[in-house]
């Protein structure tokens, strides 16, 4: 009887902590839902600071923009929640729809692309110890091509939630076609749910990163989205838009995998026949499989340059 006893107090010790991470887990990925719906968005940037030596030196202006935004919850697994963002804009009567970033949440990842400037990105590869318990935020352009991404620990504490994390990013697309004194953002995001809806926390570098020196802060900026919840049927439209395209975009996302499952270092071009890459995939007409994949891969090398 006390051999029973002290075994099943043994395999209820030993079984504690993996129920717990597993609540932890399931406690993160409700909150990252929470991302989800339709929501007006507010995104303020401010200059704040700079340090350059160039008396001709100007800051960027401050920039705020609105507009309604639906959350697409695309994916829903224990170790993955993938969101796609969607703008509505214009007359509510007849608005215009616009394929927005993407985010993809996985848990415990280990494989990450790590943008280094001029559009290359470095592969890295994490060991378990270094990604335990966490969630990879991977961020994608609007042709799903990426753009930023980073792995940390979803905090809940005194009745918050949040998500903190610095990574380099291209120029966000604001600035990516007025300023060429800086090719490097280090993005210090935070995510936090809040009783309104949600709120991206920015604290951004502006860098410039030349082959072979190190990076040069040029200026310190803020930022601050928010993303007030409002009624879905605000944002029907962009949900119908998404759910007539869907099929195309799962074979964009697709195809996207097949090149990060190369495991290497990645650069893209700019241009292909003086053409940007979104311009071709947001073409109505562009909807096969095999086109698509050529698209995508006339614009990629494997070799960063």
């Amino acid at each position: 009887m006390k051999k029973s006893l002290f075994l099943l107090l043994l395999t209820s010790t030993i079984s504690f902590p993996g129920i717990a991470q597993k609540n932890k887990q399931k406690q993160d990925a409700e909150a990252i839902k929470k991302m989800c719906g339709c929501f007006e968005v507010t995104f303020n940037f401010a200059e704040t600071f700079n340090y350059t030596n160039d008396s001709l030196y100007k800051p960027s202006k401050t920039k705020v923009d609105k507009g309604l935004e639906w959350a697409q919850l695309v994916t829903d697994k224990a170790d993955q929640v993938t969101i796609q963002h969607i703008l509505q804009v214009g007359n509510p009567a007849e608005p215009m729809i616009i394929k927005h970033w993407r985010q993809d949440w996985l848990f415990e990842n280990q494989d990450l692309y790590l943008y280094n400037a001029d559009n290359n990105w470095t592969y890295k590869n994490k060991t378990n110890e270094e990604v335990a318990g966490q969630w990879t935020q991977k961020v994608f352009q609007v042709d799903d091509s990426p753009r930023y991404e980073g792995t940390a620990t979803w905090v809940h504490v005194d009745g918050k939630s949040y998500w903190e994390n610095t990574t380099p990013a291209p120029l966000p697309r604001r600035e990516y076609t007025t300023r060429g004194d800086y090719n490097l953002t280090l993005r210090g995001n935070r995510q936090e749910i809040t009783d309104y809806g949600w709120v991206h926390d920015q604290d951004n570098d502006k860098i410039l990163r030349e082959s072979g020196k190190e990076g040069v802060v040029i200026a310190k900026e803020k930022g601050y989205n928010t993303y007030v919840r409002v009624n879905d049927s605000r944002c029907a439209a962009a949900a119908a838009w998404w759910k007539e395209n869907t099929k195309k975009w799962e074979l964009v996302r697709s195809k996207w995998d097949k090149v990060f499952d190369r495991k290497t270092d990645l650069h893209l071009a700019k241009k292909v026949d003086n053409k940007v890459l979104y311009k071709y995939l947001f073409d109505d007409e562009i909807v096969k499989k095999k086109e698509i994949e050529e698209i995508i891969e006339s614009f990629v090398t494997t070799d960063a340059k």
